[in-house]
């Protein structure tokens, strides 16, 4: 039970979600070298299983707490915002390592790839296409997300469902077409430094993409409940921040490798 206090903090209840994630993420690590030594993934399935579950039910107590106890004080939210900022950080450092990769060996192709950039038997995507339509699908997700955030603020109810239902469904388009892309690629992660930049880059923004598209439909389930008020949404705005990073660093990634590394 919660007890009330004299005090803006708020100090966590007993919870089993850290021990229990850190098991699922364990066997799901173990899992995955399993598989990739004896070809078996089943238990990377049950730790990731067990993974998605603890994810769910801690951010349903989370939720709780922000929405229903009143726990998430404005000191609170302070200290979730300074959480999800240092966080985004930690993921453009995460990106800058790869573009730090692609830049070492593009800028000074060594002889063991030919001394070309893009090294010899690498066919490129042509960057006026499909990398070209996902650009502009992401600029307007950007648009639609911006929309959404103003309308909550302004308490228009519908105008933020819809604007964040065509977010959602821009990243959903976006992650149908990357798919695409990688089914139709005329290389493979294997073809040198180029296919492992490429898709390592590419791959992991994907993940991130899937990682964002899921966040917004929470947030769209949760304002359909009318968890969300025109001051108290910080899980909409840590959403919508999370998707102008995915923007972002698309746009460095088209620029870089597909523009310029082409």
């Amino acid at each position: 039970m919660t007890n009330h206090s004299n005090h803006p903090f708020h100090l966590v209840d007993q919870s089993p979600w850290p021990l229990i994630g850190a098991i699922g993420a364990m066997i799901m690590l173990t899992g995955l070298i399993k598989w990739f030594h004896q070809f078996n993934n089943t238990l990377m399935l049950i730790g990731m299983i067990i993974m998605i579950m603890t994810m769910i039910q801690w951010w349903r107590d989370i939720t709780r707490e922000g929405t229903y106890q009143g726990l998430h004080t404005k000191i609170v939210t302070k200290g979730l915002q300074w959480g999800m900022i240092l966080f985004i950080i930690s993921e453009v450092f995460f990106f800058i390592s790869f573009f730090w990769a692609f830049f070492h060996s593009s800028l000074s192709p060594t002889i063991e790839i030919g001394s070309l950039w893009p090294p010899a038997g690498i066919q490129p995507f042509n960057p006026m296409q499909i990398p070209l339509l996902n650009t502009a699908i992401l600029l307007a997700s950007g648009v639609t997300i911006t929309w959404s955030h103003h309308s909550l603020l302004h308490n228009n109810f519908n105008q933020t469902l819809q604007a964040l239902f065509f977010t959602i469904i821009l990243g959903i388009y976006f992650t149908i077409l990357q798919a695409y892309e990688y089914v139709e690629a005329p290389f493979t992660i294997a073809d040198s430094i180029y296919g492992a930049s490429f898709f390592m880059a590419t791959g992991f923004h994907g993940l991130h993409v899937i990682i964002g598209t899921t966040f917004l439909i929470t947030c769209l389930l949760r304002h359909m409940n009318l968890h969300f008020s025109s001051w108290h949404h910080f899980g909409f705005e840590a959403a919508a921040w999370y998707w102008h990073f995915v923007d972002v660093v698309w746009l460095f990634l088209y620029i870089s490798i597909y523009w310029w590394g082409n």
